[in-house]
């Protein structure tokens, strides 16, 4: 690596982080998929339903790679940056996208929607969820698992043995339930994500915000700067992402 760190820090401090596109990172830091495909398993459901909901849809990145969607579509989007990249993504497509500040209560009303689909939703509101599902309606969604990036937010924040328990499936399973909801699939896999140099690893952490709460170069620059002296001396830094698929159903109306 020829590159400073000046340099990189500098160049990744001054890089676009809107929207929920991370080609930026290309070459510069990778991260293993899920086996399941998300956005593919997405797709299939909503081409055979005729309304369907995305929470929290980012700059539409997801919903907008889905080939067909369905009569009736919306999408909810709290941050203004991602609600005007999804508007001009996903509305020549049909998709109402809605301003919603990803707290309760969802814009919509009771039994709205067939599916609702989510990828990676800071906060669940299961009972909304539940809400406006139609009986017999779905909610599939890849959420964030417990402890990902651990190993990056241990190195800049040490031990977090009781934050490392939050999102685990077992948990999300049960919220679900206690919304009224039947759980028919869950599924969880943690992913190799490799850091190549120091402004790839500023760029996701000023992106990811959850990661590293309150991140600035600044604060962190300690902690930066021996996190670069490793790259260069070992190679690329090494962390693993934890992904959950959850699938719930809401009962069908009694006959």
């Amino acid at each position: 690596m020829t590159r400073s760190f000046e340099e990189l820090v500098a160049e990744a401090s001054a890089a676009p982080v809107d929207g929920w596109d991370f080609s930026w990172l290309d070459g510069r830091a990778s991260e293993e998929r899920p086996s399941w495909g998300y956005q593919r398993l997405l797709g299939e459901r909503l081409a055979t339903v005729a309304a369907g909901l995305d929470i929290q849809t980012g700059g539409g990145e997801v919903l907008g790679g889905v080939p067909v969607l369905p009569p009736t579509m919306a999408a909810t989007e709290s941050w203004p940056p991602n609600i005007a990249r999804a508007t001009a993504r996903l509305h020549p497509r049909g998709v109402v996208v809605v301003a919603d500040p990803d707290e309760p209560p969802l814009p919509f009303g009771d039994a709205a929607f067939d599916l609702v689909g989510s990828r990676h939703p800071a906060t669940v509101w299961w009972s909304e969820i539940a809400r406006v599902l139609r009986p017999g309606g779905t909610y599939l969604a890849q959420h964030v698992g417990p402890a990902s990036v651990w190993e990056l937010v241990e190195w800049f924040l040490g031990p977090q043995p009781e934050a490392a328990r939050h999102r685990h499936p077992d948990g999300e399973t049960a919220a679900a339930r206690a919304a009224g909801l039947d759980v028919v699939d869950v599924r969880a896999e943690r992913l190799r994500m490799e850091f190549h140099d120091i402004g790839a690893v500023v760029w996701f952490l000023r992106k990811v915000i959850w990661i590293v709460p309150g991140f600035t170069v600044d604060a962190q620059l300690p902690r930066l700067r021996a996190l670069d002296a490793l790259i260069r001396a070992e190679g690329p830094f090494v962390a693993h992402s934890a992904r959950t698929l959850i699938e719930a159903r809401k009962p069908s109306a009694p006959e």
